[in-house]
């Protein structure tokens, strides 16, 4: 039975290399270690990482996939927030194949830019790029788009992001490709562009962008936020996004890799070029809160965007996250995601002599850096150091008399504590980019404390919308387990990341089993935006809805599972 599933393996392997040739073809474990391990979690062993030119490339390798029993993790930037990018230390019973879509990252505008095409490839920031030049913007503009996310990922998992007006990235118009019951390839084209029947025909037109304005069905009015807007507004005892909210969850949308996805049609909005950023600060948390249900009930648009950070996550991206804080401010998006690249690549290499480590490009990046001499400015550091909770809301500039009228009324009676300032140009990028920064910094911390951690404990959770105590406030059993934690989030949305570093000696899934316990019993949810991956158990709805697009289990098997199996238990 072994030497069977040997002969077909590599016979697949041969039908691979004569689609794509054997360059695009990796099969040796040097070659394959940037795509098989995740930047944070997920690790583990494939039969070849696919890299694919072409739309008919991944479409015939797919079949080749169906016909030797062969598990299929489509894959783009391979961020690894949950493992679901990549194979897990799961019991697999099949060989697992990785399929690499960034070579294929065309885009299409289309209806006067109002909407795009992107294919399986394209990245957000690629598509920033693209519409910046006709004064529109993605739905994500700062946050994945500089790590080389994709725009069909991002869908893929609901990301969610800063954006209060647009809500989670979602579409109802996908082409995509699923493996029904008897073991059948079928194409589903709904992304409203009629491209014909035959299945390659069709994906050779879509990459090529061939198609009349006529074949193309209308966009939806043009606004700068969605009808998320209105439900973010409302004070439930529900979360107002997550991974398993059905009311996000449409064929590609939420699919976790469950499907088979070579393009999406997604919405863009105006881009805001007047913008005010306020930095807003205060002891209290109770106080945020307060000030987060003024802002959503009253009249007139809502901020674009309300990042919150603790003072302590404030310390830890200027010390840990430093690289990516100068990276950005100093050189761009484009120089960090090829920094990004770098390092994997460096990580990769390093992993394989002995007595060096896998970490070691975040080593060096990270004494490199802490080397470079960075002025913050002087407001932002007084806010650090005089308060321990902040945020940061960005508005349109329309919005901005009237939201410096809210702050002052707000902090001018005695039930509220706190303070506020107007960024200038400086302060708000810096503020925003150390807002960013907060999200690796648990990361480089653990990086450079292995000796002292045992693992990193994360979540992205939603809580309820009327959750009045938002902060968690850990048992100190649980705390005595922490060597470092770090909270920051989309404070509106009431969406948090919250990453732990376990000390040494701690069953870190013992410890994340009785903190999601904590989190569910005041009724949050989790995941929010990062999806199940290979760190949460998905809850039955999920799996049922996984079987439904996947009903053989081909793709991406093992994600919201603690084991993988051909078919569905």
């Amino acid at each position: 039975m072994h030497d069977a599933r040997n002969q077909g393996s590599s016979a697949a392997v041969g039908a691979f290399t004569q689609i794509m040739g054997s360059r695009h073809v990796l099969t040796s474990q040097r070659a394959t270690a940037p795509y098989t391990t995740g930047d944070r979690f997920g690790a583990g062993e494939v039969l070849a990482v696919l890299r694919p030119g072409s739309l008919v490339d991944m479409w015939r390798a797919l079949q080749v996939c169906v016909d030797h029993d062969l598990i299929v993790i489509t894959q783009g930037a391979n961020t690894g927030l949950t493992g679901g990018s990549g194979p897990g230390d799961q019991d697999y019973d099949r060989d697992i194949v990785i399929l690499s879509t960034l070579r294929i990252d065309g885009i299409h505008l289309v209806n006067d830019a109002r909407e795009a095409i992107c294919l399986a490839g394209a990245t957000l920031f690629s598509l920033e790029e693209k519409l910046a030049a006709h004064g529109r913007e993605p739905h994500s503009v700062i946050g994945s788009t500089s790590i080389g996310a994709t725009v069909v990922g991002g869908i893929a998992n609901n990301s969610g992001g800063s954006q209060i007006r647009k809500g989670p990235a979602y579409t109802e118009q996908a082409i995509f490709a699923r493996v029904d019951e008897q073991g059948q390839v079928q194409l589903v084209n709904h992304l409203g562009i009629d491209l014909g029947s035959d299945p390659t025909h069709v994906l050779d037109r879509l990459q090529r962008g061939e198609w009349e304005a006529a074949d193309v069905t209308p966009p939806p009015p043009d606004s700068t936020g969605t009808d998320y807007a209105d439900h973010v507004r409302q004070m439930a005892d529900t979360p107002a996004r997550f991974n398993a909210d059905p009311t996000f969850l449409h064929e590609a949308s939420g699919n976790a890799g469950k499907l088979m996805v070579f393009a999406v049609r997604t919405r863009t909005f105006p881009l805001e070029k007047d913008k005010a950023t306020f930095y807003i600060g205060t002891d209290r948390p109770a106080d945020l809160e307060a000030l987060r249900r003024a802002f959503l009930a009253a009249d007139g648009p809502l901020p674009i965007s309300g990042e919150y950070m603790s003072s302590h996550a404030f310390d830890l991206a200027v010390t840990y996250g430093k690289d990516t804080y100068v990276s950005l401010k100093h050189a761009g998006s484009a120089t960090l995601v090829r920094m990004f690249a770098l390092k994997g690549w460096a990580n990769g290499v390093f992993a394989k002599l002995p007595g060096v480590g896998p970490s070691v490009a975040d080593a060096i990046s990270q004494k490199l850096f802490a080397l470079v001499p960075e002025k913050l400015p002087k407001r932002l550091v007084e806010y650090r150091d005089r308060f321990d909770h902040h945020l940061l809301v960005v508005v349109s500039g329309s919005e901005r008399a009237a939201t410096e009228q809210l702050l002052t009324e707000f902090f001018a009676g005695p039930e509220h504590e706190g303070g506020f300032f107007e960024c200038d140009a400086d302060e708000a990028k810096s503020a925003t980019l150390i807002r960013f920064g907060v999200a690796s910094a648990a990361s480089r911390y653990f990086v450079m404390h292995r000796a002292e951690a045992s693992a990193m404990v994360t979540f992205d959770v939603a809580l309820r919308r009327d959750d009045e105590d938002w902060l968690e406030v850990l048992p100190e059993e649980i705390a005595d387990q922490l060597l470092e934690s770090v909270y920051f989030g989309h404070f509106f949305c009431h969406v948090l990341h919250q990453d732990h570093v376990a000390k040494k000696g701690v069953d870190p899934v013992a410890l994340k089993k009785a903190m999601t316990a904590l989190l569910e019993s005041r009724g949050a949810a989790v995941p929010a935006e990062h999806n199940y991956g290979r760190l949460y158990p998905a809850p039955e709805a999920m799996v049922e809805h996984f079987r439904e697009l996947d009903p053989l289990n081909m793709f991406n098997a093992g994600v919201g599972e603690t084991s993988a199996k051909k078919g569905w238990a």
